[in-house]
Order: structure tokens, then sequence, then C-alpha cells
């Protein structure tokens, strides 16, 4: 187990737009090289971002992670990032994570995909199976053959974001504050869903309208885990809605591992209990 400071969850910088690289977590709860694990029990992860977010969500997770002795890549993809094109689709996002992937000939990793980026791993398991050790959604999407990501929302919801397209200038989405911090950061304090906020970016809205074929990821016989926070509120819970049991059980036969958090606050204010999650699923 990774020893982690449960009660600890100040976020640690003032001004989120202007933290250090590589200094989105509290440096408390990064452990020490005493708590490396034997080799036998190292992973390799690949950490897969979601939506309103860039490969930056993961540096205070990645960083607890490699103080075990565990190898974290955290690739970016198109239209995120330092990426100025928005003008993106579906599959160059796909082709950004397997071209990452296969460029540093990574093999026998678990690769994780949280929120939006569980329909990027769907894809990226199709392409390149062989290499992948488990696949771990940590309130994710798992679509069904054909779906989109809005087919998931609620109708309400769906306009509301049909909405914020159409008033885009480069058919992005910018969530408004009171819903990013309603649906994304509902445990976080005003102060810390404020500075968290002010990194968030407009999304590529094409990616999230498309129709998936997914009947080669329903074919696979890959290891699967799903990872639940049970404050997670991105998603209405309801029947027929949200991640667990709706998404989850779509994977079949998996691990179910859970916490207790929402959407987006724990990576940065508890990432040592995320990391500890992330080796609970994806272990053997």
């Amino acid at each position: 187990m990774f020893p982690y400071l449960q009660e600890i969850n100040k976020f640690p910088y003032h001004d989120y737009r202007v933290m250090p690289h590589g200094c989105y977590y509290s440096p408390a709860l990064v452990s020490g090289e005493r708590y490396r694990l034997p080799a036998q029990q190292r992973l390799t992860f690949v950490l897969v971002h979601g939506s309103w977010a860039d490969a930056h969500f993961w540096d205070g997770v990645a960083a607890v992670l490699r103080s075990h002795g565990h190898a974290v890549y955290t690739p970016e993809y198109a239209g995120h990032g330092i990426d100025p094109n928005k003008d993106v689709t579906h599959a160059m996002i796909t082709k950004s994570v397997v071209d990452f992937i296969t460029k540093l000939n990574l093999c026998n990793f678990v690769l994780v995909g949280h929120s939006f980026g569980g329909t990027v791993i769907q894809k990226v398991a199709e392409q390149i199976p062989d290499r992948i050790k488990r696949l771990v959604f940590w309130d994710a999407f798992v679509l069904k053959d054909g779906e989109s990501v809005v087919d998931e929302f609620p109708a309400q919801m769906r306009k509301s974001f049909e909405l914020l397209r159409a008033g885009s200038m480069d058919d992005t989405i910018m969530l408004p504050f009171p819903l990013f911090r309603d649906f994304f950061v509902n445990t976080a304090t005003l102060e810390e869903a404020k500075q968290m906020y002010a990194s968030v970016t407009p999304e590529p809205a094409k990616p999230l309208f498309e129709k998936l074929n997914l009947k080669a990821f329903y074919a696979l016989s890959t290891p699967k885990s799903y990872l639940y926070f049970y404050q997670d509120n991105a998603l209405p819970q309801g029947e027929g809605l949200g991640w667990h049991p709706h998404m989850s059980i779509r994977l079949g036969q998996s691990r179910l591992i859970v916490g207790d958090g929402d959407h987006f606050t724990d990576s940065r204010t508890r990432p040592a209990m995320l990391a500890q999650k992330f080796y609970e699923a994806g272990r053997d």
C-alpha cells in the first residue's frame, strides 16, 4: 500500500496560473525513497487526461507514482496543451497517443483514461492491444459501439453543450464557471475551484459529438479495471446515467476500485490517494 496523508487536502498554491512547472501537487504528499516498491511490484503507467485539461493534469499523481519506483508517461494529444489547432477529430487524438507509445516503444503498461480519456483508451487499445497490460477507466466514458460522448448526456445537458458549441467562433466548448464548480470540483473550496478553473481552456467540440466504431474494442480480451469516485458529479447519477454501474458494467469482467472524491479536485489536492487507487487498479 502507498502511505498517504488523507487529512492533507489543502491546495498548495495561491495562484494556480503561476504554479512552477511540474508542481501541481503538495510536496508533503510525495513519499520519499524509503517507500519505493520492490522491482517486481513496479508498474509502467501511461496516463491519458480528459476534456478541459492537458497533460499537466497528471503532474502530482505522476510524481507520487515515480517516487514509488513506477515508470509514468503522460502523453499530450491533438488539440490540447500547446497545440493551437482546435480543429481536431477523435482519430487525430487517438493517433497522438498511439504515436507517443510506439515512438517510445512502450510495452506491458497500464493504460489509464480519465473522463473523455476513456474513449481515447478504447480506440488506442484497438490499435495496439499487444502492448497493454491492463486498461483502467477512472470515472471515464466507456462508450457502446456507435455512440458519441454526448449521447451519454441527459437531454438538458446535451442541449447546453450544443448551445455553447454554437456560440463559439472556433467550434469549441468553454465550461462556464458555475457548471465547472458544481459538476467537476464539487468537493473543492471556492478558492480551490477558482484556482483550478484558471487553467481550463476551450475544448474542441467535434470529438465529443463523433460516433465511434468500437466493435474491435469489444472483441478484446485485455484485462480491465474501473475506478469510481463516489462524489464525482460530472455526469448526473441516476437510472441509465452516470459512471458506475452504468459505464463500468460495459467492460464485462473487470476489477472495480472505489474512492471518495470528485472529477478533478483530488488530482491536485490528494495525488497520493489517487496514485494508490491507480496502483490497486493496475496491479496483478
